[in-house]
C-alpha cells in the first residue's frame, strides 16, 4: 500500500514499505518510478523477504510524487532525509542506500551531505572521468531544456551518449509517454553527476565511511567497469563486485541476494 511522507518544502513523496529488519532506501535511476520499473519492485519485495525493511518510493516529479520543475539535487536529498526519519522514528540508528545508475550518484551526494547512512550499495553509476567538465556542459544542456518546456529535447539530451539504439527503441516503446511526463525530474540526475567533478573524488567522498559496495553487471559497458574503479579508489572503505546483469539493467533475484549478503557482511 502506498504511503506518503511530507519533505522538507511540503512536498508529498509517495512510497512502499515492506519487511522487517535493517532498513533500506532504494534511489531510482533516471525515468524509474514504482509504477514504471517492475524490475526495481520485484527486487524490493526480494530483498524484503531475506530480512530487511525495504523502502521503494517515487522521486518527486515522477509517478504518484508529482512536483513542478525546476527539481533539484537539493530537494531530492531533502526527500530522502524525510523518509529516513520515517524509518528510523527517532532512534539513533542509521540507514542503507541502494542507487540504481544515476540513482547511484544520488546516494553518493546524499551520504556526503551527512545522512545518517550505515552502508552503501551501488549498481553502474554512470561517471564521467574525475576531474571533467563533461558533467556541467551536459548539466547546463540539460537545464536549458527544461526551462524550454521540451520534453523531447531532454530526453535526447539525457540519452545523447547511451547507444543510439536506446534511444531509438525508447521512442518506439510504449513507455515513451511515460518517459516525456518525467522528463522534468531527471535534473537531480544530471546535477549529482556533475558533482562527482566538482573536486576530487577523494575530497568529494572522504565523509563517507560507511562500508560501500559498487556493482557493475557482467556484459556492462566499459565506462561503467572504470567508473567503478573509480568510486572505489576514491573511497576509504568500498569494494566492487560483478553480478549478473546486462546492459546496464539487473535481474531482481541476483541483486537482492547480492545486496542482502553486503547488507549482512
Amino acid at each position: 500500500m502506498t504511503e506518503y511522507v511530507t519533505s522538507a518544502d511540503g512536498t508529498r513523496i509517495a512510497y512502499d514499505r515492506q519487511g522487517s529488519g535493517p532498513p533500506v532506501i532504494l534511489i531510482a535511476a533516471a525515468m524509474q518510478f514504482r509504477a514504471f520499473d517492475p524490475t526495481t519492485v520485484e527486487m524490493a519485495a526480494l530483498l524484503a523477504s531475506h530480512g530487511f525493511d525495504v523502502v521503494n518510493f517515487d522521486r518527486r516529479g515522477r509517478g504518484e510524487s508529482p512536483a513542478e520543475a525546476p527539481i533539484t539535487l537539493a530537494q531530492t536529498i531533502a526527500d530522502v532525509r524525510a523518509l529516513t526519519d520515517v524509518v528510523l522514528d527517532g532512534t539513533d540508528d542509521a540507514i542503507a542506500l541502494f542507487g540504481s545508475s544515476s540513482g547511484a550518484s544520488i546516494a553518493l551526494a546524499a551520504a556526503a551531505a551527512g545522512l545518517p547512512v550505515s552502508k552503501l550499495a551501488l549498481f553502474e553509476v554512470p561517471l564521467d572521468p574525475e576531474g571533467g567538465t563533461e558533467g556541467a556542459v551536459f548539466l547546463a544542456e540539460l537545464r536549458e531544456r527544461i526551462a524550454a518546456g521540451d520534453r523531447v529535447g531532454t530526453l535526447e539530451t539525457y540519452m545523447a551518449d547511451m547507444p543510439p539504439e536506446w534511444l531509438e527503441g525508447a521512442k518506439q516503446s510504449p513507455a515513451w509517454p511515460a518517459m516525456l511526463e518525467v522528463a522534468p525530474s531527471l535534473e537531480p540526475d544530471a546535477e549529482s553527476l556533475a558533482w562527482t567533478q566538482s573536486a576530487p573524488r577523494a575530497e568529494l567522498w572522504r565523509g563517507i565511511t560507511a562500508p560501500t559496495l559498487v556493482m557493475v553487471g557482467e556484459q556492462t559497458l566499459p565506462i561503467m567497469t572504470s567508473a567503478a574503479a573509480s568510486v572505489v579508489a576514491s573511497m576509504p572503505n568500498a569494494q566492487s563486485r560483478v553480478v549478473p546483469g546486462e546492459n546496464h539493467a539487473f535481474e531482481p533475484h541476483s541483486m537482492a541476494l547480492a545486496i542482502a549478503e553486503f547488507l549482512v557482511g
